[in-house]
């Protein structure tokens, strides 16, 4: 059984703590990604389970087997560099079976592992090739395949597919994937790229400054972020953000304000700060936002920047007085800008005045001092001349 369990795993180096307090569990046969930016200590965390490093607190278990103090080569795991680090003067059956042969495996059980590993990741009438006899992406196979034939309880991946070109990345993501089908093997798996983490991964766990910020599937992740950081980093583009203050109908930012019912939201009062979260997508123009169930108000807005992808069209919005187009390209900094998502059909245009509503069903609202969030849906309070205009509707129809 490869289950990996982490318990307060903390690991400092003299004034920095690289990791702190880590808890992890993470199920026999699952695929858990540890993502965050560099430095957040998500390699550290992953060379602890290793056994590279030992951690200055806390306790590893793997396989229901405390390895917190033992060797690599005693923990049961297989590991597979950003670096593929294959020996230059070896051909590919010598790179894959050569931790066998240190360990003196029959030379039976040698082929019968090298023919299976190399048949799992397509190596077929290859083990006779050197190495620079092969493209990036063979050369990334043979490490894998070097891992598989260890038969480990646990796969540690350290960012193996970032020296790849981008077009390989992709076509090496659905093959770990199948591979992690075929194998059925736990298997931890470190980026920084979001893509692979949200496309591959059971679960993604979000590390920022060596502390776990929130370990949920993907979608998750996306749909309800524990937190700002989460919801910043997760999804490219980034969620946008704006301050704002509570009052008795919503929330009042410098530009725009949002209607909803603020009885609804446990611990929040009338003047307390919170930071609005929107995604591009949720971001809708005005006319064409008949599909939105509940949009906000709309907000008075000018078109800045235009970024085609071919898929969809990025649209930097200028809102509230910002009457000419800004430097300011970062959503997550300009106060007065926000980023929408449209079809690649429309029609708009640069320097365009344009109305734009959200869809408050998909507004996230944070707490502005801790980053916490509080809400992942908005509810729109029913009103006097709402349910007047309901009633007057009523009637009409009879």
């Amino acid at each position: 059984m490869g289950k990996v369990i982490l318990e307060d795993v903390t690991k400092r180096y003299a004034d920095v703590t690289a990791v702190d307090k880590m808890n992890l569990e993470i199920e026999d046969g699952e695929f858990v990604t540890l993502v965050g930016p560099s430095g957040c200590g998500k390699s550290t965390t992953l060379e602890t389970i290793a056994g590279l490093t030992i951690p200055t607190d806390g306790k590893i278990t793997i396989a229901d087997r405390e390895v917190t103090n033992l060797p690599p080569k005693d923990r049961g795991i297989a590991m597979v560099f950003q670096n593929i680090a294959l020996f230059p003067h070896m051909d590919v059956y010598d790179n894959i079976s050569f931790g066998l042969r240190l360990r003196d495996y029959p030379k039976e059980e040698i082929d019968r592992r090298v023919d299976r590993a190399s048949d799992i990741v397509q190596l077929e009438g290859m083990l006779d090739r050197m190495p620079d006899e092969m493209s990036g992406g063979q050369r990334q196979r043979v490490a894998i395949a070097r891992a598989i034939v260890r038969e480990p309880e646990v796969f540690l991946m350290d960012e193996p597919l970032a020296n790849l070109d981008a077009k390989l990345r992709v076509h090496m993501r659905t093959e770990l994937q199948r591979l992690h089908k075929e194998l059925d093997t736990t298997i931890i798996y470190v980026t920084h790229d979001q893509a692979e983490a949200m496309t591959m991964s059971d679960r993604i766990a979000v590390i920022d400054g060596g502390e776990l910020q929130q370990i949920a599937p993907p979608l998750v992740c996306y749909n309800e972020p524990a937190n700002l950081f989460v919801a910043g980093f997760i999804g490219s583009p980034s969620m946008n953000f704006v301050e704002g203050e509570v009052t008795s109908t919503g929330l009042s930012t410098p530009n725009f304000d949002v209607e909803f019912d603020p009885g609804q939201l446990s611990g929040v009062a009338e003047g307390d700060h919170l930071t609005l979260g929107v995604r591009p997508e949720d971001v809708y123009l005005r006319q064409g936002s008949e599909g939105v169930a509940n949009p906000t108000q709309s907000i008075p807005a000018r078109t800045d920047v235009l970024e085609p992808m071919g898929d969809e069209i990025f649209v930097y919005l200028l809102t509230g007085d910002a009457a000419e187009p800004s430097m300011e390209a970062d959503p997550e900094t300009s106060k007065n800008q926000l980023l929408m998502s449209v079809s690649p059909d429309s029609d708009i245009e640069a320097e365009q005045d344009v109305e734009v509503v959200l869809d408050r069903e998909r507004v996230h609202l944070f707490d502005t001092e801790t980053g916490d969030a509080i809400s992942h849906t908005l509810e729109f309070p029913a009103t006097e001349a709402g349910a007047a205009e309901t009633e007057t509707e009523a009637e009409g129809d009879d």
